[in-house]
């Protein structure tokens, strides 16, 4: 069921949010957050259409915030509020509220959001394209317990890391953190069945990708070990390799979909390790409502090592011991933090590649 409303508010929003729900037979509400997207005319479709596939695992109560300031002194000076309301049909068991503000109002969303969140819920703000400098300081962002971004959707990646880095607040991510969930899970478990002293490693990826720095990142953070990044033609990442005193783990991905493992002393094996669509991406983030603290470590490095061919690694713990980070324990016996598990696959040895320009992402 659809209802348009034009020159509205918020209180009439709700009350025609009660109505679709009765007409549909649905009075009860039965979802478990609200999901605030932040984008423009231009961009708002796609970004509808993943998290209404999101929210088939997730029923929530989509609010799409779209900004619409005006060109002319004329139209910054109004303030109009027009909006739709989908309960129902493609929503599924969620609600969806496309709202459009118009002139000064653009300036103050969150005072319009505000009154249509799901009382007693989680908030969580999507920015796909053009996320503030500082989210948790922007005024939606300080009603979500989290706040997603994502750098590939950016001009300069690279920049936007750093940011990112500079800015993070616990409870923000990246979907170009996301995006490398699967490969730090096979890494992992790779690494749990090799137990060698790691010596260095190589990420192979596209120019101007972020979820190739953020890995290169992620393994120097965590082994302690020089991580050099090289160029390739993609689709985005393509391969990983890791130098242990036994041989080398590569895991390569040389078409975006099958990649193959192989490990000294093992027979290569493929696993579908194929890139994910954002409604995906999305679907993870909303798995997890507390703070990331592997996106966190991992992006902070940021500050010190982004944009270098290079990057050396920064972590305390013997990288020549058996219970050092190649083995996935910490030097003490305990485990190491786990990253975030996803499905993963192996990878053949990569192609050989240039080294990668310091000011390359």
């Amino acid at each position: 069921m659809n209802i348009d409303l034009t020159e509205t508010t918020s209180s009439q929003i709700n009350h025609a949010l009660v109505k679709a729900r009765r007409a549909t037979g649905t009075p009860a509400v039965g979802m478990v957050l609200t999901l605030v997207i932040v984008t423009d005319e231009g961009n708002h479709y796609d970004a509808l259409r993943a998290a209404s596939e999101a929210s088939k695992e997730h029923p929530s109560r989509i609010l799409v915030v779209i900004k619409r300031p005006g060109r002319s002194p004329r139209d910054r000076k109004m303030a109009r509020l027009d909006a739709e309301v989908r309960v129902g049909g493609e929503t599924g068991t969620g609600e969806t509220v496309l709202l459009r503000l118009h002139g000064e109002l653009a300036a103050h969303a969150h005072s319009v959001v505000l009154p249509l969140l799901l009382p007693d819920a989680p908030v969580v703000v999507w920015w796909p394209e053009d996320a503030p400098e500082h989210p948790q300081e922007d005024l939606l962002g300080q009603l979500a317990a989290r706040r997603i971004t994502d750098a590939a959707a950016t001009e300069d990646p690279a920049t936007t890391l750093a940011l990112r880095a500079q800015t993070y607040s616990p409870g923000d991510t990246d979907l170009a953190w996301t995006r490398i969930t699967p490969w730090r899970s096979v890494l992992a478990a790779a690494l749990d069945q090799k137990h060698s002293a790691i010596k260095s490693a190589v990420v192979e990826g596209e120019a101007y990708n972020p979820s190739s720095e953020l890995l290169a990142l992620w393994l120097a953070d965590r082994l302690g070990v020089p991580v050099e990044r090289t160029v390739s033609e993609g689709p985005g990442l393509t391969a990983v390799r890791l130098e242990t005193r036994d041989g080398t783990i590569c895991l390569d991905r040389a078409d975006g979909s099958l990649a193959e493992l192989a490990m000294p002393g093992q027979p290569d094996r493929h696993v579908a390790l194929h890139r994910r669509d954002t409604a995906e991406l999305i679907a993870e983030e909303l798995r997890r409502l507390d703070p990331d603290e592997m996106y966190a470590s991992s992006v902070k490095f940021v500050l010190t090592k982004l944009g270098r061919s290079v990057i050396e690694g920064g972590s305390a713990a013997d990288a020549t011991s058996p219970s050092g980070p190649g083995s996935g324990r910490t030097q003490d016996g305990g485990e190491k933090p786990a990253p975030t598990t996803g499905k993963g696959a192996g990878a053949a040895p990569a192609k050989n590649t240039s080294a990668r320009k310091a000011t390359s992402t």
